[in-house]
């Protein structure tokens, strides 16, 4: 892991700022930009971090822009940490042919196929790399929540199930729940993981429910409209069973009216928001 970081921009915002970063990835063998919202209070000690992790398509602009959230970090003295959703510019061959593998699409897992093992390992960049080099270099502190929407929401989902007890809650926005069922998911864990279907449900959010429970809430925004909803690509359902199976603590609201979009984020970031703050902020 390199400490060094290399500032790309700053941009004051409601007091705080909102600074884009870039550094060497060791785990990613490659260049990547972040993005960090800091709150007026990280003027005077380190802040906890919720951590964002963006969709299909999406780099670390998508949320900072217009998710409409500054205002409110500022108000609770949250730090949000949104990092790339791949690689960059990394020469694999196919790497850009799609909107939904490859670059904007690493699904946050760690690949084992050849020639993505090299560098598609977001699941270990999110979990371990980057929150290094933030601590390291950053007024933040180790109280963490993570929150993401669509694959970065189900993202978000697998990094707290694989890790009890790092991060004080999680939630998401209209999350890919069950990978393992849907063309997105397969797409992606086909062609980072292979074949064994066995290896999917590793990285899969219903089954690692149901291999292993979860202790702590889980909060899901749903909108009622979301044309992947309706073509089965979320799934809602299935995770909502594997809950009421393991007994674990889901609040899933479906949103009449919303979309898939950023506008539906937008309108329900604030309750995410209060909701984390009242467990990172003691």
């Amino acid at each position: 892991m390199t400490d060094g970081i290399e500032q790309v921009s700053a941009n004051c915002s409601f007091g705080g700022w909102h600074r884009r970063f870039r550094h060497r990835s060791d785990c990613l063998d490659c260049d990547m930009v972040f993005a960090v919202y800091l709150p007026p209070a990280a003027e005077s000690g380190p802040v906890p971090v919720l951590w964002w992790l963006s969709g299909l398509t999406c780099t670390d602009e998508n949320f900072m822009q217009k998710a409409g959230a500054h205002r409110m970090a500022a108000e609770l003295g949250l730090a949000i940490v949104c990092p790339d959703t791949s690689p960059r510019n990394i020469d694999l061959p196919g790497e850009d042919d799609s909107y939904d593998f490859g670059s904007g699409a690493g699904f946050y897992l760690n690949a084992t196929r050849s020639p993505w093992n090299r560098h598609y390992r977001m699941y270990d960049y999110v979990t371990d790399e980057l929150p290094q080099v933030i601590v390291a270099n950053l007024p933040v502190d180790e109280r963490q929540s993570i929150c993401g929407h669509s694959m970065g929401g189900h993202g978000a989902l697998v990094c707290a199930l694989r890790n009890p007890g790092r991060y004080r809650t999680v939630s998401a926005f209209a999350p890919i729940c069950n990978p393992t069922r849907c063309d997105w998911g397969r797409k992606a864990f086909s062609g980072y993981l292979g074949d064994d279907r066995k290896a999917w449900r590793e990285w899969d959010a219903c089954e690692l429910i149901r291999q292993s429970g979860y202790a702590g809430p889980i909060l899901v925004d749903q909108g009622g409209d979301d044309n992947f909803l309706q073509d089965g690509q979320l799934r809602p359902a299935e995770l909502e069973a594997a809950c009421v199976e393991k007994g674990v603590d889901l609040e899933l609201r479906t949103q009449p009216g919303y979309d898939h979009s950023y506008f539906f984020i937008a309108s329900f970031i604030d309750d995410h928001l209060r909701r984390h703050a009242a467990a990172l902020i003691d």
